[in-house]
């Protein structure tokens, strides 16, 4: 079975209306949280900048008119290269050599890189396919990757509603990082008393974890990792710009006692395997629908069980795509949980796609759907028009 047409669309699916009031405002467009712009006041602010391209879809038919959708994100720059460049290109390959389709994109990509906006088309492609396989051969996604390695998904949830978080039953949580280097010695001190404050509300027991988006220096995070030292953080996590390798390598040499982090924002395996052979990490975190896809994750679990690391997939809990993986790979032990919505309002009334199973008490399981188990009709999805709207 070939390739027979690869396009962007649109979703055309509205979430349900929320049915209880939100006891706060949603934490991410409300509350202060450190990010690479911190040092500028004008930008400090992350809705204020962080970009506004809409999430769309990429659909990949087959000969016979089965079809794969795959989530892609950043809009109109995104669309162009599946549209204008990878689609195009993939016509008439094999649906199910996805390795081989894999590999092909990453090159093709090679005259302006397979990093950034190009991975999350490569990702959206990838994620299609696999969705593609799963419904030529009838089987879910997991199964293709060898079968369940566990009965449910365990998952932790992200945010700054921490008691809405243990009311829901999460046996886990990670808060963002308010203040950074910017805000000087005061923000450090916020810091501390955050942290001290969500300890008190999860108690000794339960896990808790720090979120810094790549908004530290090398100095800035020792000394912050110092004074939160009490508080015994189950890790912390993207202290520092992606590409700063060395930085990592001297963090880990300075902070040999504390579990980190990173992976989010790294594209395509080569930087994983790098922080994988110099033990930079503990934990790699790529997302799914940002590093290539399924296809590259896999790889990913690989080098990292080698190395003896784990994977914990970033964002893994709010589509399907990554919860295949959590669900069929040993090296997964947690999906992440990123509570985009408002505290009070139920998960169920919160899903963005389809089809997405929602954590019960902190676990989740799949269903043997075909695919990625998608809820969606074709009558939903629409051409895209990569030069439409923003």
């Amino acid at each position: 079975m070939k390739i027979k047409e690869i396009k962007s669309v649109r979703l055309e699916f509205s979430p349900r209306a929320p049915e209880l009031q939100p006891r706060s405002p949603v934490w991410i467009q409300s509350e202060p949280i450190a990010n690479t712009m911190s040092r500028y006041p004008r930008y400090a602010f992350r809705p204020s900048w962080y970009p506004s391209w809409e999430t769309f879809g990429c659909l990949v038919t087959a000969e016979d008119g089965t079809w794969g959708f795959g989530t892609a994100q950043h809009g109109r720059p995104v669309a162009a290269i599946i549209d204008d460049y990878l689609g195009p290109l993939l016509i008439g390959e094999p649906c199910l050599a996805i390795d081989r389709l894999y590999d092909i994109q990453v090159r093709l990509c090679a005259p302006f890189g397979a990093t950034g906006l190009a991975a999350y088309a490569v990702s959206a492609i990838d994620l299609a396919l696999w969705d593609l396989k799963g419904k030529l051969l009838q089987r879910p996604v997991y199964e293709l990757l060898g079968g369940p390695a566990r009965d449910e998904v365990v998952c932790y949830a992200t945010g700054l509603d921490t008691k809405w978080y243990l009311e829901l039953g999460f046996q886990a949580v990670k808060i963002p990082c308010p203040y950074g280097p910017a805000d000087g010695k005061d923000g450090l001190r916020k810091n501390v008393e955050t942290v001290s404050q969500h300890r008190e509300l999860v108690g000794p027991e339960k896990d808790l974890m720090l979120d810094c988006w790549m908004s530290f220096d090398v100095e800035y995070a020792v000394r912050l990792a110092e004074e939160l030292r009490p508080f015994k953080l189950k890790w912390i996590e993207e202290t520092l710009p992606p590409e700063d390798l060395d930085g990592h390598a001297q963090l880990r040499d300075r902070l040999p006692w504390q579990t980190l982090a990173t992976g989010e924002h790294w594209f395509t395996t080569y930087p994983f395997q790098y922080a994988a052979s110099h033990h930079l990490v503990d934990i790699l975190q790529p997302d799914i629908c940002w590093v290539g896809g399924m296809t590259p994750l896999v790889k990913i679990c690989a080098i990292a069980e080698a190395a003896g690391i784990s994977v914990i997939p970033h964002a893994s809990a709010l589509w399907p795509y990554a919860l295949h993986a959590c669900y069929a790979l040993p090296a997964i032990p947690w999906a992440e949980y990123v509570a985009l919505g408002a505290a009070g309002v139920p998960l169920d009334q919160l899903v963005s796609l389809p089809g997405t199973p929602v954590p019960v008490d902190g676990r989740l399981q799949l269903s043997d759907a075909p695919g990625f188990g998608l809820e969606l009709s074709s009558s939903q999805l629409v051409p895209f028009h990569s030069n439409s709207r923003p």
